[in-house]
């Protein structure tokens, strides 16, 4: 199982072994991984599951469509690494993936 490790605006780190096939976002909501809310239930939404991935996963993941980056421009600070997490589905590629989580979702 690939594993995701989330980390908190406050740097706690939460490694996790992911589900191939599920949405990183809902790997988080079933974890209880504070900061994570997926208020929609994944349905690219709401923009509550944002998040920050670091440049090496990124690479290993399908850019955002331009749908989740239109909903991403109403996220809580926004950078060139945000995504929404329930548009990132696990893969045996996403093992080792960091996703550093933001001060808040509103």
């Amino acid at each position: 199982m690939p594993t995701i490790t989330f980390i908190q605006y406050d740097g706690r780190a939460h490694k996790i072994e992911a589900e191939i096939g599920q949405s990183v976002m809902q790997v988080a909501v079933d974890n209880q991984i504070p900061g994570i809310l997926g208020d929609c239930g994944g349905n690219c939404s709401c923009g509550t599951c944002h998040g920050y991935v670091n440049k090496a996963s990124a690479a290993r993941i399908p850019a955002a469509d331009s749908y989740e980056r239109d909903l991403l421009s109403c996220a809580s600070s926004p950078t060139e690494d945000s995504r929404l997490t329930c548009q990132i589905i696990v893969t045996d590629a996403l093992d080792g993936m960091i996703i550093h989580l933001p001060e808040s979702q509103y």
